[in-house]
């Protein structure tokens, strides 16, 4: 969840992101192997900027890069990489992990990231390092809300007379959003409210959704207006961010591409992210405008 003081946290952070370079090793045109690297992203505001981020930092490398945004859902995503219409897509290890792998007992951050890598490498792929930065679901509620209720974690919700709760398409057959909330919780009353058009914070602002299901690196969460609430029982698990890249181009490329794959991942911290997804979301700037100067600012173009 985005920490104390994170409205400060946005503000500066993109600042600092952008000013101070951070020098790293190797030079342009290391791409040598001729393999096409084709980046699939899903279909929200934070999946474009990573997108952006790894095909604009393997371009500067001399990789070729095809870039296919907007695939959709992690299910889709998953079916894109199968069926070898990408080869790379950053994704939520929590999402492969709970949802696709369906893995059991994840208590930890290491157990979570195995479960994920283990599932990708039965069908020809793997896990590159993982985001120092995580982005989970968050069952957030309005500040007044969770005032006038008393609350504080999801359990809590019990006490909320006609409960609703807004999500993607997805949510309702997901162990990490719904089912969780359901099955887990115990919230069997819930009622489904599916996103469409209108954002989680626009039901929420309306009084639409008693809740909903807004990401932790959401600049929405830092203007202190909404509030998550804790998450006790660990139903929306772990979700740091790994590039799953397919075997064959990974060994095509060498251990510069892993290389330059890391010191991306490396760089995106959660004060980072919420300043790019701010710039996106709040400051209208391209999701390909806020990777480079971004990667820039890092050395990593």
């Amino acid at each position: 969840m985005v920490r104390k003081h994170a409205r400060r946290a946005v503000k500066a952070a993109f600042a600092v992101a952008l000013a101070i370079p951070i020098v790293l090793g190797g030079t342009a045109n290391a791409g040598t192997s001729g393999t096409t690297i084709t980046v699939g992203t899903k279909n929200f505001g934070e999946a474009y900027v990573l997108g952006q981020l790894y095909k604009q930092a393997l371009e500067a490398k001399g990789y070729k890069v095809a870039y296919k945004e907007n695939i959709g859902s992690s299910e889709l995503l998953d079916t894109a990489l199968k069926s070898n219409k990408i080869n790379f897509a950053p994704e939520y290890t929590g999402v492969v992990a709970l949802n696709l792998a369906k893995a059991k007992n994840v208590k930890t951050a290491a157990q979570n990231y195995a479960a994920a890598k283990a599932y990708e490498q039965k069908s020809g792929f793997t896990l590159l390092r993982q985001t120092p930065f995580f982005d989970a679901d968050s069952f957030a509620v309005l500040k007044k809300t969770a005032a006038k209720y008393g609350l504080k974690t999801i359990s809590d919700l019990k006490k909320v007379p006609n409960l609703s709760y807004g999500g993607y398409p997805e949510c309702d057959k997901r162990i990490t959003c719904l089912l969780g909330l359901k099955q887990i919780y115990g919230l069997t009353k819930v009622k489904f409210v599916q996103i469409g058009s209108i954002s989680v914070e626009t039901l929420l602002d309306n009084h639409n959704a008693t809740a909903g299901d807004i990401f932790s690196t959401e600049p929405a969460l830092a203007t202190g207006k909404y509030t998550p609430l804790t998450d006790t029982k660990h139903i929306f698990g772990f979700q740091n961010v790994a590039p799953i890249i397919s075997k064959k181009t990974l060994a095509a490329g060498g251990p510069a591409l892993a290389n330059a794959i890391n010191a991306v991942t490396a760089k995106l911290t959660i004060p980072a992210m919420i300043a790019m997804n701010k710039a996106v979301a709040i400051d209208k700037k391209t999701p390909a405008a806020v990777a480079k100067a971004f990667l820039k600012a890092n050395g990593l173009l």
